[in-house]
This record gives C-alpha cells, sequence and structure tokens, in this order.
C-alpha cells in the first residue's frame, strides 16, 4: 500500500482522523460550470429550488436576469455548513422530479453537494444513468466523472458496469473516471485494472495497460504484479504498452524491472525488446543480473537487439573484459556495422597505437630527493638524463668561483688566461677613456720634460 494512502468516509470522501495524526484536509476536485445562478441570494435558493417561487432576481456580470425553479436547484451546491443539510433534501427530491430539466440541473449540482452530504445520492446517480431520457443518462455520466476521485467506494461498483458499457458516451466517461482517480486513489485503479485484463475484449486490455504507467508510482507491488501480466498477454499491443513502463520502473524499481526485462527481452515482437533494452540502459552497471541480460542479448538473432547490448558492453565492462569479449562476437558477427564497432573495442590504443598515442600512457616518474642526488652523483652514479656534475666542462664562472686550493693544473691555467685577458681589457678601456689635461701640460710647463739647469757642470759654461 501506497505512503500516501488516506483513508476517507466512503459518503463524505474526507479523510478520516485516525489516532493522535494530524487530519488531512482534501480538496475537492470537483468542477462546477458558472452561469446568473451564482447570482441568486442565498435565502432566495431554497425556496426558488422547491418551486415555491416562481422566480429570482440575480445579478451577476454585471447585468440583471430572472431566474426559474431550474436555477435554483443549480444554486444548491453553493450552500455550505448547516445550509447543506436542506440543500441535500432538496437535491433528492429533485432527482425524482417528473422534470428532465430539474433533473439534469440536480444531476449538474450533485458532485458538489455530496461533498457536504451525500446519502443516498450515488443511489439515484445509479438509477438515473439509466433514465429513459438521454439528455438526462448523459448528465448522470458526466457527474460520475466528476465524483470519482472525490468519492472512490462510493461509485466502485457503478464504475464496473460502466467500464463496459455499450453507450459510447457512458464508456467514455466511464474510463475518464478511472483516469481520475488513478491521481488520488491508485489502490482501487489497480483492483479495476485487474478484472479488467481478464476481459476477452482485446480493447479493455489495451486501455487498463494504458492506466499503468499512473499507478505505477504509487500502486506499490500490485501495481508491479499488472505490469508482470501484461508482459504476458497474448496482444502484441498490450505488451508494448506494459513495456513501455519499464524505462520507469528501472529508476524506481531497478531490480523489479531487471526481472521484467529479461523477459521482454526475448519477447516476439521487436517493440516490446526495444523497450526492455531502455530499461536496462537506465540500470546501474554494476548489476550483475543486467550484464547477464546485455551479454546474452549480443547473441540475439534481432539485429536491433544485438546492436543496443554491444553499444551498452563499454558501459558495463572493463577494458581487459570488454576486449576479450569483442574478440569472441567477432567470431560469429556477420553485421558490417557491428563488425566496425567490435574491432574498435579490440584496438589496443596502449599497445597497437602510434608512438603519439603510446606516449600518452606514460606516467611522469616520481621526483629524486637531492640529498639521495647529491650522494649517487659523489659515488658517479647519474640519475635520470642529467649528465654528472664531473662529466659537465667547467665553464669560465665555475673557475672563477671555484677556491685556488680545489683547482687543477688546467684549470688554473685557465684561470690564469683569463685573468690576464681581463687586465688587458681593463687597460684598454682606460686608453680609450677620456682624460682632462692641466694648465701646464696645456702651456708646455713640464717638469718632467725640463732640463735641471742646477744639476749639470759648471764645466759646461
Amino acid at each position: 500500500m501506497s505512503r500516501d494512502y488516506i483513508a476517507r468516509d466512503p459518503r463524505t470522501g474526507l479523510p478520516i482522523n485516525v489516532g493522535n495524526k494530524k487530519k488531512r484536509k482534501t480538496k475537492a476536485v470537483t468542477k462546477s460550470e458558472t452561469g446568473p445562478w451564482q447570482g441568486l441570494r442565498k435565502q432566495d435558493i431554497i425556496p426558488l429550488a422547491k418551486g415555491e417561487i416562481e422566480s429570482a432576481k440575480s445579478v451577476w456580470t454585471e447585468g440583471d436576469y430572472q431566474l426559474t425553479q431550474v436555477d435554483g436547484v443549480r444554486a444548491l451546491q453553493r450552500l455550505k455548513g448547516f445550509a447543506s443539510k436542506e440543500a441535500h433534501k432538496v437535491l433528492l427530491s429533485s432527482l425524482q422530479s417528473e422534470n428532465p430539466a430539474i433533473r439534469i440541473a440536480a444531476l449538474q449540482a450533485l458532485p458538489e453537494v455530496a461533498i457536504q452530504k451525500s446519502d443516498e445520492m450515488f443511489d439515484w446517480l445509479s438509477v438515473l444513468l439509466d433514465d429513459e431520457d438521454e439528455s438526462v443518462s448523459e448528465a448522470a455520466s458526466k457527474a460520475l466523472a466528476i465524483s470519482a476521485p472525490v468519492f472512490p467506494s462510493a461509485v466502485e461498483t457503478i464504475l464496473v458496469n460502466e467500464l463496459r458499457s455499450s453507450v459510447e458516451f457512458r464508456q467514455n466517461n466511464a474510463w475518464k473516471a478511472l483516469n481520475g482517480l488513478s491521481e488520488t486513489w491508485p489502490e482501487v485503479v489497480c483492483r479495476h485494472i485487474d478484472s479488467l485484463m481478464l476481459e476477452t475484449e482485446v480493447k479493455y486490455r489495451i486501455k487498463a495497460a494504458k492506466l499503468l504507467r499512473k499507478v505505477l508510482r504509487k500502486g506499490g507491488s500490485t501495481a508491479w504484479d499488472l505490469v508482470s501480466w501484461a508482459l504476458n498477454d497474448e496482444s502484441d499491443e498490450v505488451r508494448r504498452i506494459a513495456a513501455k513502463t519499464l524505462p520507469t520502473l528501472a529508476n524506481r524499481e531497478p531490480r523489479v524491472a531487471t526481472l521484467f526485462a529479461e523477459r521482454a527481452i526475448v519477447d516476439v515482437d521487436p517493440i516490446v525488446r526495444i523497450s526492455a533494452i531502455k530499461a536496462i540502459q537506465n540500470i546501474d552497471k554494476d548489476n550483475g543480473r543486467a550484464q547477464d541480460i546485455v551479454l546474452s542479448g549480443t547473441r540475439s538473432k534481432d539485429l536491433q537487439v544485438r546492436k543496443a547490448c554491444i553499444n551498452l558492453l563499454p558501459r558495463l565492462l572493463s577494458e581487459d573484459v570488454l576486449r576479450v569479449t569483442a574478440e569472441e562476437l567477432l567470431r560469429s558477427e556477420t553485421d558490417s556495422q557491428l563488425i566496425k564497432s567490435l574491432k574498435e573495442m579490440v584496438f589496443d590504443v596502449e599497445l597497437e597505437g602510434t608512438e603519439a598515442q603510446k606516449n600518452r600512457f606514460l606516467a611522469a616518474s616520481l621526483p629524486v630527493p637531492q640529498l639521495d642526488r647529491e650522494i649517487a652523483e659523489s659515488q658517479g652514479k647519474q640519475i635520470g638524463l642529467a649528465p654528472l656534475a664531473s662529466d659537465k666542462k667547467p665553464t669560465s664562472e665555475d673557475i672563477s668561483e671555484k677556491p685556488d686550493h680545489l683547482l687543477t693544473d688546467t684549470e688554473r691555467v685557465q684561470k690564469m688566461v683569463q685573468m690576464n685577458e681581463q687586465i688587458k681589457k681593463k687597460e684598454a678601456e682606460r686608453k680609450n677613456a677620456y682624460r682632462a689635461y692641466s694648465q701646464d701640460e696645456i702651456y708646455g710647463y713640464d717638469d718632467d720634460i725640463a732640463p735641471d739647469f742646477d744639476s749639470e757642470d759648471e764645466s759646461d759654461f
């Protein structure tokens, strides 16, 4: 039984208060037509409906109307609370009126009045369904369709007969009532579907199967049984309709859907088999039974089933298992497109691909700690592709920064050559630099060049 099940009074349709749980309210799903009778004053409704007054004034949509007894009967649905008791009595008498127009008006008001008080009303509804006046019978049929979602117990027996009626409008309204009932009381609908699936006429079974999708949400295990029976029906159309519910069922109850799909995938009808494949696609890939169904479907005689199952293999199997399975299927497969797909599954890029494709699967090595690298290099061992420090040709910068006592003879010579080159470079820069001349040099007074007369011998004079 569904978790949203609500116990209701069959007479009123209102929820029954159970224990200390908070009473759940329901909103009437009846839809009433509008008209000038909505503008009647409430104190005029009962006298007008009884015929005590011939007419009454109504103001509706900015217009004035003079309404008769028929309109008064229609307006009985406006009376609520304490006044509903009197409205109930007047409506029962109106249902028994000799005037067909009054009986029709009473049937139109019945769904709303029954919400307040429903005693004997559905008994009269059942009688008026067979009224000699066709318009009265049609009005009763419409009232049944409106009332069914609110009063499932009161109309259950009536529906059993009306669903199989030979009169077209009565049968159509009954199925409309059952369709509306599936939204509020799926358990009741399941009982009707159960009996309809036993009918010999296939049209009843087809209509019943079309309701399976609606009751599947809240119908529970009873609805699952109905789907199972429909999948075994002798009619292809019934099985197709039932199979279309499997993808939805797979999202809610994958284990149940897997069992049904296992049966439907070997059905003689291809549409049923395709629906089973769609259901398997919605099932978790880790489901072992689903994998078995797909593997068996890859060898099916039906090309569509094989194609759908082979396309599912990459989702269900690991790479190694997929490659082995594809190799086995290639031995017996005849379809060119499937052969191409299977060859792609067999192809291993890591082993058979190009050099660039193989390199994509190469993982970078972990970095060697610096301490381990220094120890290895001190022992003359190479780490990775980088050359050893001892194998590297020292640069001028390395030699200049290295202490003298650590230099080799070759490095010492290189360092001296390097120093001489630096000295020559600095002298060249000094010669090319601008030098300012002194005043003595400008006027020729250069003590270093002029002779020293004081130091000469006296013999020279």
